[in-house]
């Protein structure tokens, strides 16, 4: 309070003192009024200072709007820039200074965008893939795809009347303008033709931009043009350009151009051939002269009329030019452009490929002998309207092999790569597998009965049961509810698990039992490829079409590989063996050791067998591309005898004799009861079948809509009848 007592002090000063003070100015400051001896409130005593006789009043003033100056700095300080005052304090300068900041900063922001996404290596590049050759593992060409790119031209080796040509049709003010050409479109617009996109505009466009048309694309043609002018000569973007333009009949380049229509080097092109050339480039297609020879004719007499105009041919130099003769040789180009292998193989050959104009010739792994075995197989098999896919493999995944439909020609989506379908019952392998590597052993028995509890209650084919029935013959005849009993008993993370290991990649739920019966959809080549691990014993595997060499050490040390032991490999061998011996996969037995399973979705919508024999691992299915059923078609019937076939050739195996015929010692003795499946007996290998049940005898073929029924009334010939599993029927082994 001290403070307050001494202004209200020096409020009621001597007259004679208040008349000393400046009028319209009072003073508090402490020093502007005399020591008063009664003010003792100070705890030491002290003495104040004495005022000044003489105080200076202007300087205590000019304090006084300092201190308003800094106020009025510190409210601006403190205004936020949402605020309108914030901005409106602003002077000139500092809005042209950030304006300047905002400049350099968006132009370094600009050169890094074009760096990245237009970078000046890439003009270097051709624009399509160059030709690539496929060879056959034997050195037999398969299949050629890609550009037709030869080696990029340069300007100083060209003669003047080559650059003239596209000079004057394309761009007339190349070497003058930055990029962008106003004049050239205006000129364009009034004309209509010329050209209104500089040859740096398009460049720009086909090497580094998509053909959409939009303003966005324009706007971003331009900002690459700039760019390209600013650190390229005119030579160099004309290079690129000539180098990578497209002329047609898959031509790309002015070389690739030269040698094709004309079979001469572009530093040998006469003027008229030039011309041509040049005119070519408004609409390749349209102008081809190889389809379209008076549509080229006239476009090149326009390129020559426009050279007359810009002083490069007088008139008399124009009208003496002939007709060019179109000189097209053929250099070897009657291999297929697609086949299924070759679509497959050829973007794995690409990924390790570098961008260059030279031409590629590479040797897969495809055996071109068994290749031709799998097209004789596959075409002479019994389809009807379904198709088919074959997939052959070496243990170590090289691809020899495939057939990815019926006929490349007419569709040329690949079954064996691209159709993702359930496997059915190849995929229960997996589920022995697991139980066998839990402990289980083939001898071991498990329920055969139906299932009767649970929502999920799938049933054999034929509604076939038994008590109980050992694992092995289980696998082999392969029974549905053995399968998912199992499933359950060993947990569907441990099957989902294996399944992963051996290369599996498909979506597999765990808890769903259904999926120990096939219900996840794979590719053909994913499964085959986990059957060759099974084989080899050494996965996962990897299909490649390319030869690979030995893993370095650090490869070895870093890629996982498993494998089962071997008690575990040699019971599931023995599983496999009994399916194709004296199971479901009786029609794809071999004279040799075989291992394979079958498999048949609901509804006879997909027939598979899976097996190996010798070193091959092959994968075969049949089914109709709309996922309709088939006409009674399993997996051990059509895809087995493919498998047999395609492995006999491919093994050079000959037919196995015809068993002797013994005398019975006992032939009133117990009568062995055939393995067949439903009374059915396969009668030779064209997949006639006698079906024989309480009332009589039915013969049937496969692919043939009607069959041939003996019974108590005599003999008929009737249609086949389509299939009609039970309601809830389980698919088919």
């Amino acid at each position: 309070m001290a403070f307050f007592d001494r202004f209200r002090k020096g409020s009621r000063a001597r007259d004679d003192e208040r008349a000393t003070t400046p009028a319209g100015f009072y003073p508090l400051y402490e020093s502007a009024r005399p020591v008063d001896p009664d003010d003792e409130d100070d705890e030491d005593n002290l003495p104040r200072p004495r005022a000044s006789a003489t105080p200076d009043f202007d300087a205590w003033d000019a304090k006084l709007s300092g201190i308003d100056a800094a106020l009025e700095v510190e409210e601006q300080r403190r205004l936020r820039w949402w605020q309108r005052d914030y901005w409106r304090a602003r002077s000139r300068l500092w809005w042209a200074g950030r304006s300047i900041m905002a400049g350099f900063a968006l132009f370094a922001l600009l050169i890094g965008w074009l760096t990245i996404t237009a970078p000046l290596s890439k003009s270097l590049e051709p624009i399509a893939p160059p030709q690539v050759t496929l060879l056959a593992s034997d050195g037999t060409p398969i299949a050629r795809q890609g550009a037709v790119v030869e080696a990029p031209v340069k300007v100083a080796d060209l003669p003047p009347h080559v650059v003239q040509a596209f000079i004057a049709i394309e761009d007339r003010r190349f070497y003058s303008h930055w990029g962008i050409d106003p004049r050239g479109i205006a000129r364009a617009a009034w004309t209509g033709y010329g050209g209104g996109s500089t040859i740096t505009q398009q460049l720009a466009k086909f090497t580094f931009l998509t053909p959409e048309q939009s303003l966005s694309r324009k706007a971003r043609e331009a900002l690459i043009a700039f760019w390209l002018e600013a650190w390229l000569t005119k030579d160099e973007i004309l290079e690129r350009y000539l180098s990578n333009a497209y002329f047609g009949d898959n031509q790309y380049g002015l070389r690739a151009a030269s040698l094709h229509y004309f079979y001469r080097q572009p530093e040998k092109l006469k003027p008229e051939q030039a011309a041509m050339l040049a005119g070519l480039l408004q609409a390749p297609s349209r102008y081809a002269p190889t389809k379209h020879y008076d549509k080229a004719q006239k476009r090149m007499e326009l390129v020559i009329r426009s050279m007359v105009e810009e002083g490069y041919l007088t008139e008399a130099e124009a009208r003496a030019l002939p007709d060019p003769r179109i000189d097209v040789r053929t250099r070897d180009d009657n291999l297929p452009t697609g086949t299924y292998f070759a679509d497959w193989a050829l973007p794995l050959a690409r990924e390790g490929m570098e961008a260059s104009y030279s031409k590629q010739t590479l040797t897969t792994t495809l055996d071109s002998r068994l290749q031709s075995l799998a097209n004789r197989v596959v075409s002479r098999a019994p389809l009807g309207r379904a198709q088919v896919a074959l997939v052959a493999m070496r243990r170590n995944g090289e691809v020899v092999a495939m057939v990815g439909g019926r006929n490349y020609a007419d569709s040329s989506f690949n079954r064996a790569t691209q159709a993702r379908r359930q496997p059915g019952s190849t995929f229960k392998t997996f589920v022995y597998l697991t139980a066998l590597e839990e402990g289980w052993e083939p001898d071991d028995t498990i329920p055969n009965t139906p299932i009767t509890q649970g929502s999920y209650r799938p049933k054999n084919a034929r509604e076939r049961y038994s008590d109980q029935i050992t694992l092995e013959d289980a696998f082999a005849q392969s029974s549905n509810v053995a399968a998912v009993r199992l499933f359950q008993a060993v947990g569907s993370d441990k099957v989902i698990r294996n399944a992963r290991k051996l290369g599996i990649s498909a979506d597999m739920p765990e808890g769903d039992p259904s999926l120990a019966l096939g219900t996840s959809a794979m590719t053909l080549m994913e499964l085959t490829a986990a059957y060759a691990g099974i084989a080899a014993n050494d996965y996962p595997v990897e299909p490649h079409a390319f030869a690979r060499g030995e893993p370095g050490w650090w490869e070895w040390l870093t890629t996982r590989k498993d494998s089962m032991s071997s008690r575990v490999h040699k019971d599931l061998e023995a599983m496999l063996r009994a399916a194709i011996n004296r199971g479901t996969g009786r029609n794809a037995v071999l004279p040799i050791a075989n291992f394979g399973k079958t498999g048949t979705t609901q509804d006879y919508r997909d027939a598979l067998f899976v097996g190996y024999a010798g070193d091959l691992v092959v994968g075969v299915w049949v089914g109709n591309d709309d996922n309709t059923p088939m006409q009674g078609v399993t997996g051990g019937s059509t895809p087995a005898r493919i498998w047999r076939d395609f492995m006999r050739g491919a093994l050079k195996i000959e037919a196995a004799p015809a068993p002797r015929s013994t005398a019975s010692p006992d032939p009133e003795g117990p009568v062995q009861p055939l393995d067949v499946e439903g009374g059915q007996i396969p009668l030779g290998q064209d997949g006639t079948i006698l079906q024989i049940d309480g009332n009589g005898v039915t013969l049937r073929q496969e692919g043939v809509p009607v069959e041939v029924r003996l019974d108590q009334g005599g003999v008929a010939v009737q249609p086949t009848p389509a299939p009609a599993p039970a309601p809830g029927a389980t698919p088919p082994p």
